[in-house]
């Protein structure tokens, strides 16, 4: 049989403080995001380096600065999991569950900034 992780109370409110930071972040990602769909779409058309061009990119900016956040917080995840497997420790059912779902997050605010920078070049 698989060995089973033992319940670790410092894991868990570690994993809970990145789960929080990723929930702030996905709150923070939305608006950005709001705000950058509307500086994309006053900008498609219009020659770079133009104001409304330059708001518009700035806005893309904003997007990847928090999902590089978000990124960060699954490396920190990630790193965890490693140092408990070289350790000898079984998986950290929780510590996966937290990698999954904040990589998710991660994944859709990459394709969600891309489709923009997509609309905004073409």
């Amino acid at each position: 049989p698989d060995p089973v992780a033992l319940p670790d109370s410092t894991l868990d409110a570690r994993i809970a403080q990145r789960r929080t930071a990723a929930a702030d972040a996905a709150r923070r990602f939305q608006a950005a995001a709001i705000i950058a769909e509307s500086r994309v779409a006053v900008a498609r058309g219009v020659p770079a380096g133009s104001p409304t061009w330059v708001a518009a990119q700035t806005a893309l900016a904003d997007l990847d600065a928090i999902r590089g956040e978000t990124v960060q917080l699954v490396t920190d995840l990630e790193q965890e999991a490693s140092a408990r497997a070289l350790a000898g420790n079984p998986a950290y059912p929780a510590l996966n569950a937290a990698i999954d779902e904040i990589a998710n997050q991660a994944l859709t605010q990459a394709d969600r900034t891309k489709t923009l920078e997509g609309a905004l070049a073409g």
